[in-house]
């Protein structure tokens, strides 16, 4: 048996679980199974990995991106960069390479960080960018915050983080005038806020002013249009989820498992 699975906390429906599950029906892999592994502190991390010997493969989510490197062997340069993981491979280690590496840890795995979101963002974002989407706001600063942060540098938008609290590097939502939304028309929102069943949930902004020549983009891909997304779109706004983005990831995540 090989497995796979999630750890994150809370985790509620899984795109992951659905996406992968299909995948190794279509795939005919009868021996492949995915689950989902809550766990509230990364503390259980350890145990997790003990407790199942037949894990290959893990995808990391809210609100463990970040803390998770501490326990990695090795980190993607582009992981290290957004620093932030979302990607393990996990990897039985064979003692008489070991011992011609010169490691001398007596773990019996390794564990190898990936930061996926940069390709599925990336890859979603670029065909609905038009000239005037030159600056962004970011709705959240956490482990997905970076890697959208990350693209954007690489593609040259320049950006405003937006959070609870400001501080000397970011607004906060009571700082989001009519002007500052009127000259960010890229605005893309990394928090929780609207996930099901909280869809009626939403970021307190300045919607009268979003119209035609903003992108709203939502990395929740559930509900498939958060409040987030319907107001920007009433209001005249290109709209997109996180779908795509899951999708695009997902598909990279495979990738590495299976090389």
């Amino acid at each position: 048996m090989k497995k796979f699975g999630l750890i994150g906390h809370p985790l509620g429906h899984s795109f992951s679980k659905q996406y992968y599950t299909k995948k190794f029906k279509e795939l005919g892999l009868v021996d492949y199974q995915y689950e989902l592994y809550p766990i509230s502190r990364l503390s259980e991390f350890p145990l997790l990995l003990r407790n199942q010997p037949d894990l290959c493969g893990l995808n990391v989510t809210i609100p463990h991106k970040i803390g998770i490197l501490y326990y990695l062997d090795w980190i993607s340069p582009e992981a290290k960069m957004v620093n932030a993981v979302n990607c393990i491979k996990i990897i039985n280690k064979n003692p008489l390479d070991d011992l011609f590496s010169g490691e001398c840890s007596l773990e019996p795995i390794r564990l190898k960080g990936f930061n996926t979101d940069v390709f599925g963002f990336e890859e979603s974002l670029k065909p609905l960018l038009k000239k005037q989407h030159n600056k962004a706001l970011i709705l959240g600063n956490g482990g997905a915050a970076r890697a959208v942060m990350y693209v954007l540098k690489k593609l040259d938008i320049d950006y405003q983080v937006v959070s609870r609290k400001a501080t000397h590097s970011q607004l906060s939502y009571g700082d989001l005038s009519d002007a500052i939304i009127q000259k960010h028309p890229l605005i893309i929102n990394t928090t929780p806020v609207g996930t099901y069943p909280d869809v009626h949930k939403h970021l307190d902004l300045p919607f009268h002013r979003i119209g035609e020549r903003h992108l709203l983009y939502d990395l929740i891909y559930n509900p498939q249009e958060t409040e987030f997304l319907k107001r920007g779109r009433e209001n005249g706004a290109t709209v997109k989820n996180g779908q795509e983005m899951l999708e695009l990831q997902a598909e990279k995540n495979w990738e590495i498992w299976q090389s």
